[in-house]
C-alpha cells in the first residue's frame, strides 16, 4: 500500500481497519517533508516529535475512533493559533510568538483525531497571491519549482500537492484557498462566511476571512468541513443552525442541477487554455444530467477595486495591534513609545503589508471615507444582490479560478497591480460570503494545473460539493500528482 497516494478518507479507513498504523502514516509524511521541504519550502515549522507522540497516543484508542479522519496527518496555515507552537503569519513582527490557546478549528480537529505535522508557509499576514511575501522565503510550486504556488495559502496547497500531508487548513480572504489549489492542482474549498469559527485565526480582514480545507478531492473536503463547521460562542459572526453531514449526503447525483455560466467571466483577459478547460467542466456535468445555462454577470468589473478597498481598510485596523509591546518582535534603540511603535512596525512588516496598511489608512481617513470606503461597501451590497439574482436562475455557478496558470516566481512581485487583478474570479465570493470550491480540470501545454471554480448560494456547501464530486467521479485530474 502506497500510503502517500491514498486520499485522507482512504487512509482513515485503512487506519480503522488496522491495515496501517497512525505512527506509520505519520512517519511517512515526516519523511516526505524532510525530503522535499528544502526545495518547496511549504512548511515554516515542522513539529515532528510532537506529531509522533500524538500518533502513538491516538493509536492506543483507535478502536474507539468515530471520525473518518481519525489519525490522518495534516497541517495548519501559520496564521491559525496553535497552543505552544510558533505561529508567525510568515512575518518578522510576530517573531517566535507561541499562542497560549488553540483556535476553535484546531480544537475541533484535535477532537476528531487529527495529527498536526506543523505550520505552513504563506504570504505575510495572508497578503499576497503567490506566497512570495513570506519573511521565511517564497514557497515553490511542487508542479514546477520555478513557479509560484499561489497565495496566500500557498504552503498548504504545496504540501498537499507534494504529498507531505493528506489535507491542510488554509484561510481565504479573497481567494487564498481556491487560487493556490488551482495553481497546485489540488481541491480547495472556502465555506460560507460564518459556518466555520474564526476564533483563533489571526485577522487580515475580519468581514472577509474564512478558513477551509485543501485536500486531494471533494470528498475529503466534505469530511474536513463536517469536523470544523458549527456555531461557536467565541465568534459572534459564526452561524447557528443544523449542520447535516456533508460527507454522508455526497451522492454525485446531479440530475436536473442547473449550472450557470456567467459569460462575463470568460471574456478578455482569460487565458485561452484556461477558458477551454473550465468550459469543458460544464460538458462533463451536462453528461451527468445537469442543465447548463448562460447569463450576464456585469458586476465583475467592480469586484477587485471594492475588495481591495474593504480588505485594506480592515487590515489597517486589525494590524494596529502589532506594535512591539505585548508579543512578537520588538525593535531596539527606540527613544520613546511612539518611536518604539514606528521602528517596530517599519522593521517588522514587509513591503506588501505596508502597502495595504497605507492604502487602508488612506481610504478610512477624513475626506476620503465617503469617496472610497463607504462607496466600496455600497458596491459590496450590489455584488451580493447580483449573486442572489443569479441563483434565481441556477443552482451553482461555474467560473475560472484564476486568469492564468501559475506565474513564474518573481513576476507578480514586480507588478503588484497585476497580482491584485489575478484575484478577479475569487474575491466576489468573499464580498458576498458565499461558498466556492476549486477543482483541478486540466493542464496547459506546459503541464501546469488549471482549476475550475464552482460557486453556491449561502449555506449551499452541499450542492457545491456534490457538483465537484460528480465531476471528479468522471475525471482523474485530481489524481495527477506533482512531477
Amino acid at each position: 500500500m502506497e500510503l502517500l497516494e491514498l486520499s485522507a478518507l482512504q487512509l482513515g479507513e485503512a487506519i480503522k481497519k488496522g491495515e496501517v498504523s497512525i505512527p506509520e502514516a505519520t512517519g511517512a509524511a515526516l519523511k516526505a517533508i524532510e525530503a522535499q521541504n528544502g526545495a518547496n519550502n511549504a512548511f515554516i515549522t515542522v513539529t515532528a516529535e510532537a506529531a509522533m507522540a500524538r500518533a502513538e497516543e491516538l493509536q492506543k484508542r483507535v478502536k474507539d475512533a468515530s471520525s473518518p479522519l481519525y489519525g490522518v496527518p495534516m497541517a495548519y496555515k501559520d496564521n491559525i493559533c496553535t497552543k505552544g507552537v510558533k505561529t508567525t503569519c510568515a512575518s518578522k513582527i510576530l517573531g517566535d510568538f507561541q499562542p497560549p490557546y488553540n483556535a476553535t478549528l484546531v480544537e475541533k480537529l484535535t477532537a476528531a483525531g487529527a495529527v498536526s505535522l506543523g505550520k505552513l508557509n504563506m504570504d505575510e499576514f495572508a497578503m499576497g497571491s503567490t506566497s512570495e511575501t513570506s519573511f521565511y522565503g517564497a514557497t515553490k510550486n511542487p508542479r514546477a519549482l520555478d513557479r509560484a504556488p499561489g497565495g496566500s495559502s500557498g504552503g498548504a496547497a504545496a504540501a498537499v500537492a507534494a504529498k507531505e500531508c493528506w489535507y491542510a487548513i488554509g484561510s481565504d480572504t479573497g481567494g487564498s484557498i481556491r487560487q493556490p489549489a488551482s495553481y497546485c492542482g489540488v481541491t480547495g474549498m472556502k465555506p460560507t462566511y460564518g459556518t466555520v469559527s474564526r476564533y483563533g485565526l489571526i485577522a487580515y480582514a475580519s468581514s472577509l476571512d474564512q478558513m477551509g480545507p485543501l485536500c486531494g478531492d471533494a470528498a475529503d473536503c466534505a469530511a474536513v468541513l463536517d469536523a470544523i463547521q458549527g456555531k461557536d460562542f467565541r465568534d459572534g459572526t459564526s452561524l447557528s443552525g443544523d449542520y447535516d453531514s456533508l460527507l454522508q449526503n455526497l451522492t454525485g447525483d446531479i440530475s436536473g442541477l442547473k449550472v450557470g455560466v456567467p459569460v462575463d467571466c470568460f471574456g478578455d483577459g482569460l487565458n485561452g487554455e484556461v477558458r477551454t478547460a473550465v468550459l469543458a467542466v460544464a460538458d462533463v456535468l451536462k453528461d451527468r444530467g445537469a442543465e447548463v445555462v448562460e447569463f450576464q454577470f456585469p458586476v465583475m468589473q467592480y469586484v477587485v477595486p471594492a475588495y481591495y478597498i474593504i480588505a485594506s481598510a480592515e487590515a489597517s485596523s486589525n494590524l494596529s495591534r502589532f506594535d512591539g509591546v505585548k508579543y512578537g518582535w520588538r525593535a531596539e534603540g527606540y527613544e520613546d513609545l511612539a518611536d518604539l511603535y514606528n521602528k517596530t512596525r517599519t522593521e517588522g512588516f514587509g513591503a506588501e503589508v505596508k502597502r495595504r496598511i497605507l492604502l487602508g489608512t488612506f481610504v478610512l481617513s477624513t475626506g476620503y471615507y465617503d469617496a472610497y470606503y463607504k462607496k466600496a461597501l455600497q458596491v459590496k451590497a450590489v455584488i451580493k444582490r447580483a449573486f442572489d439574482d443569479a441563483f434565481n436562475h441556477c443552482d451553482v455557478m461555474l467560473t475560472p479560478v484564476a486568469p492564468t496558470t501559475a506565474p513564474k516566481l518573481g513576476d507578480s512581485l514586480s507588478d503588484p497591480l497585476q497580482m491584485y487583478l489575478s484575484d478577479i474570479y475569487t474575491v466576489s465570493l468573499n464580498l458576498a460570503g458565499l461558498p466556492g470550491i476549486s477543482v483541478p480540470c486540466g493542464a496547459d501545454k506546459q503541464g501546469l494545473p488549471i482549476g475550475a471554480q464552482l460557486i453556491g448560494p449561502a449555506l449551499g456547501e452541499q450542492v457545491v460539493l456534490n457538483a465537484a464530486h460528480a465531476f471528479q467521479l468522471d475525471t482523474d485530474y485530481h489524481k495527477k500528482g506533482a512531477k
